[in-house]
């Protein structure tokens, strides 16, 4: 091989020729010494410019007041102009600083990296999509969704790469003109008691609705990609165990769900041979445990060895409000993840708000008159602005709004729109309920009192007030996760010593799979379609749960039910009472972690008898048991099972206020680790006032299977208004297993 070698003194020469001529490249451009702290920044001005040909150069004029008039024409990147204002621009921080202060500039800021987003639920989880998998055994269990259908061609639901359907499938597939199933989707029923058909339904599996496209998808959906809500929340769509089942079991129609039909659906359901059931639909009062169609087909799936995972409710925050609360299913509340969605409002003196909504919409573009709804009464019918600044249904003149967009002193139901639906948009001053967002049928923004009250301020000093609303955009949500509002709370309203909900999942603003004639807009109809909506519910939160039970399920199939809520619960991550002032009434044991779930390293373990002796204790009588079990178990002396020895994850306890407390709970903990360990309690966070103690403190296993039991006593007092928490975390070297204790006072 032959070498071309130079001599030092000509490298000197040519580096010396290179930086010379770097240098007067640089100063030729306008650059100094500076450029080596340039970054790249937005600057965003607002709304789109009248004269857009003439924009880039205004920007440039805009950049060489700031830095000079040997500003580079190159450090000028890009010129926004058609949908907004603004420009790309390389700039030092004082550069930036200097010129977030020109008349017009609405902001400054780096330009960070980005990346596509997931459904970002899971993601949030820690649960990516390369996390260890079972995929035969993921392949071969069946999720039954119980909800209103499925739209068997999304995308998320293809059957591409399947095997042969599970040889232990019993079920079947109600297939018409317009439904087929495959190997992703293996079985589809429709339940209508009365046989009589809304109007505006399908009467087969197929889903008009949305939901249950929506809740399905969430478990077991595919991956697919560029999945968006018309730009909104882009990225990889998936369901937590993308490779499982669906069984869809239709219970619901546009008038409701019939108990009769959930019913119906159980008892197919478990003949069938699902794994586990997802049911994001519940009642709007609380039932007693049998006199309710949901809590009594999840007794009967959980002695099948199917576990019923529950959405909690949607009428939160107030406490008492849990609709699905049975001790043998999973309740799950509804949490945020770090993404939220805001609408951003800018009025005619250019001031900017922002407020919250899914709005899909693009941009306006300009300008509009800006009319307070209380200044628009429909006089013709009754109306006065009383009344009208609160936009009820046929309280404003849509003549007068025609053409604005509307200022409403109150949140507008989406049903509502119609009686204004030609305002150019509508926004909402309230400080209710403002978050999770929701979609509306027009360009839409709600705000807090404060900004809706400076916005009434300009309009009163402004003759021809006018405002525009942007498209939503994604930002960080630091405070995540923490229970919505709207997320049904506890105590348990039958059995006040079984604390619920059981633990919490993503249920705010969750991008899924649809039903393309399914309303985008909650509760009306628009004229927009779309394969992926964005939802807010503990009906979205349901089927995160769902999936990581499945998740759980892949790795230890013969686990029973509450092995598996055990292994969810004491593995879930806290949340902050700071920001959930309801505690564990809000969120239970915390928010699930799948990837920690399936190795919990013990488990509270509980079977039919267990749940049958913890009936008897409730005063449910012989024959009533005996009609739910196997056997001909009496609820005599030695079956009445006390409320606080029933096996559960949590400990709760209510107290009078005058009374004095001291209880004790007894369980029994089950190894599932095949090697031996020993484990040692600590409680945490004992509250001022009471004294928690555990005997044994220390409890040894030799292996997968073993049980050992244990007591523990709370003792003391606590103020008569106040709910108080602490946890009990058994560890070894490698697990902690932890269990929330919660203490209140019922007046």
């Amino acid at each position: 091989m032959t070498r071309n070698i130079m001599s030092s003194s000509l490298i000197f020469k040519l580096a010396l020729v290179l930086v010379l001529g770097l240098v007067s490249s640089l100063l030729a451009s306008g650059f100094d010494s500076e450029n080596v702290d340039r970054k790249i920044y937005i600057v965003y001005m607002g709304n789109k410019p009248q004269d857009t040909a003439s924009t880039p150069s205004h920007h440039m004029r805009m950049l060489r007041e700031v830095t000079g008039s040997n500003f580079a024409p190159e450090s000028l990147l890009h010129s926004y102009k058609r949908s907004f204002n603004g420009f790309v621009v390389k700039l030092t921080e004082e550069e930036a600083h200097r010129i977030s202060a020109k008349e017009g500039v609405v902001s400054v800021f780096p330009s960070g990296k980005k990346h596509l987003h997931t459904t970002r639920s899971w993601d949030f989880l820690g649960f990516t999509k390369d996390v260890p998998r079972v995929n035969q055994v993921e392949s071969d269990i069946v999720v039954g969704v119980l909800d209103s259908g499925i739209w068997p061609e999304n995308p998320s639901f293809s059957d591409v790469g399947y095997g042969p359907i599970p040889a232990k499938w019993k079920g079947t597939c109600q297939t018409s003109a317009n439904f087929t199933c495959n190997k992703k989707i293996i079985g589809a029923r429709a339940y209508r008691s009365d046989n009589v058909f809304p109007t505006a339904d399908i009467p087969s599996p197929r889903d008009s609705n949305g939901h249950g496209t929506h809740t399905a998808s969430t478990v077991a959906g595919g991956l697919v990609s560029q999945a968006s809500l018309y730009g909104l929340a882009l990225g990889t769509a998936r369901g937590g165990v993308p490779s499982a089942r669906i069984a869809v079991y239709k219970i619901c129609w546009s008038d409701g769900c019939s108990d009769a039909d959930i019913l119906a659906a159980f008892d197919d359901a478990i003949a069938d041979g699902v794994d586990i059931i997802s049911l994001s639909v519940g009642g709007s009062e609380a039932r007693y445990y049998f006199n309710d169609s949901i809590a009594i087909g999840a007794f009967h799936s959980m002695k099948h060895g199917i576990l019923t995972s529950n959405s909690a409710g949607n009428d939160g925050p107030d406490y008492f409000t849990i609709r699905n609360f049975s001790p043998w299913s999973l309740s799950v509340a509804a949490s945020t993840t770090d993404r939220k969605l805001v609408s951003r409002v800018e009025i005619g003196n250019t001031n900017v708000y922002q407020g919250y909504t899914i709005n899909t919409f693009d941009p306006l573009g300009k300008q509009y008159p800006l009319i307070y709804a209380g200044d628009a009464p429909n006089i013709d019918g009754g109306f006065t602005g009383s009344i009208s600044r609160f936009c009820s249904e046929g309280s404003v003149d849509a003549n007068l709004v025609s053409g604005k967009i509307l200022l409403c002193d109150s949140i507008v139901a989406p049903s509502a729109f119609v009686y204004f639906s030609e305002a150019v948009g509508v926004v909402m001053n309230d400080d209710g309920v403002k978050y999770p967002s929701n979609s509306y049928p027009l360009p839409s923004s709600y705000l807090q009192t404060v900004d809706g009250d400076a916005i009434k301020t300009y309009m009163a000093s402004n003759g021809v007030p006018t405002a525009t609303i942007f498209k939503s955009d994604a930002v960080n949500d630091s405070y995540a996760p923490f229970v919505v509002s709207f997320s049904s709370r506890g105590p348990n309203p039958e059995t006040l010593d079984i604390l619920k909900p059981d633990l919490t999942a993503p249920g705010a603003e969750i991008l899924a799979a649809w039903s393309p004639i399914g309303p985008v807009s909650s509760g009306v109809i628009d004229s927009r379609t779309t394969m992926y909506n964005i939802i807010s519910g503990t009906s979205m939160s349901c089927p995160h749960a769902t999936a990581a039970a499945v998740y759980v399920k892949t790795f230890h199939p013969t686990w029973s039910p509450a092995a598996i809520k055990s292994a969810l619960m004491t593995t879930a991550t806290p949340l902050k009472p700071d920001i959930n002032v309801e505690a564990e009434f809000a969120y239970g044991a915390g928010q699930i972690n799948p990837l920690k779930a399936i190795n919990p390293g013990l488990v509270y373990d509980a079977n039919e008898s267990d749940y049958v002796k913890f009936l008897c204790g409730q005063g449910y009588t012989s024959a009533m048991v005996q009609s739910l079990s196997n056997d001909n178990t009496l609820c005599n002396s030695a079956n009445i099972g006390r409320v606080w020895d029933l096996n559960y994850p949590s400990f709760a306890l209510s107290s009078t206020p005058s009374q004095s407390i001291n209880q004790f709970f007894t369980r029994t903990l089950t190894s599932v680790d095949s090697n031996a360990s020993t484990y040692t309690s600590t409680i945490l966070g004992a509250p001022q006032g009471l004294t928690i103690t555990v005997n044994p403190k220390v409890l040894s296993f030799s292996g997968m299977g073993e049980k050992n039991t244990f007591t523990l006593t709370i003792q003391g007092s606590i103020d008569p208004t106040s709910i108080v928490s602490a946890s009990l975390v058994w560890s070894d070297s490698s697990h902690d297993v932890r269990s929330p204790i919660t203490i209140y006072v019922v007046s």
